[in-house]
């Protein structure tokens, strides 16, 4: 049994260690505009102005297409942002993990505490159920349950 909850985000997982922590930082660009659209006041608007040209920033530093109005759940670990797509309509859960070259399209809902593999594709709208694993270069077309692994098989020699 997995002792990181799927539903209680772990925020202390999403905190910048160190100011060159690119992943993190992108979190944080992130999670910082959300909060500052959800007040209405005009320092916040002010503020998440500089919010976007962050996330800008460490978007381009990172190689992520990860959008200012995701639904990321608490508790994301990039930790090799580069070349990671999510889709504005993809939801994710809390204490997820998801490594680089990852694609997930809209429509997607991952669960709580899932892990996604590098190069892996959600290339459908399919629901992924919590604790489950998602191999490198999986390419998932169909819903996955609770605590699955997901795996591409090895390829043969010719």
């Amino acid at each position: 049994m997995s002792t990181i909850s799927p539903d209680v985000p772990d925020w202390k997982r999403e905190e910048c260690r160190r100011f060159w922590d690119p992943g993190r930082q992108l979190l944080k660009s992130i999670r910082s505009y959300q909060s500052c659209q959800a007040k209405n006041s005009l320092s916040a608007r002010i503020l998440s102005k500089w919010y976007v040209i962050c996330h800008r920033f460490w978007s381009a530093i990172t190689g992520a297409d990860i959008p200012l109005n995701c639904n990321l759940g608490g508790g994301l670990l990039i930790p090799h942002p580069n070349g990671i797509v999510i889709h504005p309509s993809a939801e994710i859960g809390p204490n997820c993990l998801i490594f680089q070259q990852v694609t997930i399209v809209g429509k997607v809902k991952i669960g709580g505490h899932v892990d996604i593999g590098a190069g892996a594709k959600l290339i459908k709208p399919v629901s992924v159920g919590n604790h489950a694993r998602i191999g490198a270069n999986a390419v998932v077309i169909q819903n996955v349950g609770a605590n699955k692994t997901i795996a591409t098989p090895p390829a043969g020699y010719l």
